[in-house]
């Protein structure tokens, strides 16, 4: 992989409405990044995670990117 530079990691919470999970998948994955950046600290910089329901939590445990089409565009529909 030596022609690809990550520049950060990205997850989906957990398909459960328990806040703490959705919290803990989260927080996993910032620590996962925060050891990556032990090793390369100019790659990883950036966490995206989160989207229009959870979005808060993720910031709140370090998103730098997050997903909120849904809550701009509102739900897809799909034809038919």
């Amino acid at each position: 992989m030596d022609r690809l530079t990550p520049v950060g990691l990205m997850t989906m919470a957990a398909n459960t409405t328990d806040q703490a999970a959705v919290r803990a998948s989260f927080s996993l994955l910032r620590e996962t990044r925060d050891r990556l950046q032990q090793d390369a600290p100019a790659s990883f910089q950036h966490l995206s995670m989160g989207m229009s329901g959870d979005y808060e939590l993720a910031i709140a445990e370090g998103a730098t990117v997050v997903r909120v089409g849904q809550g701009i565009f509102g739900a897809r529909s799909y034809p038919a």
